[in-house]
């Protein structure tokens, strides 16, 4: 998964530059690539980043319940 992310990252970086280097030429191809390199970055590659970084986690370990917060007053107390 991990090298999956690094292609998609890389082809989404080559599309957004290439679409803004022949911009200048005024090639109507530009803004499609430049538009799609975006999106694929908004909507594709970011859901699975979060996916592939938070999906062996706890999600309750992030969440302030009444037992993490006597733990954290436990630990400034030790502290």
């Amino acid at each position: 998964m991990k090298y999956f992310l690094y292609i998609i990252f890389i082809l989404i970086v080559v599309s957004v530059s290439l679409g803004l280097f022949i911009q200048s030429s005024g090639n109507p191809l530009a803004e499609k690539l430049i538009g799609g390199g975006i999106a694929g970055l908004f909507f594709l590659w970011m859901p699975l980043f979060i996916y592939h970084r938070w999906k062996n986690r706890s999600i309750q370990d992030y969440m302030l319940t009444k037992e993490n917060i006597e733990q954290m007053n436990r630990f400034k107390r030790d502290k």
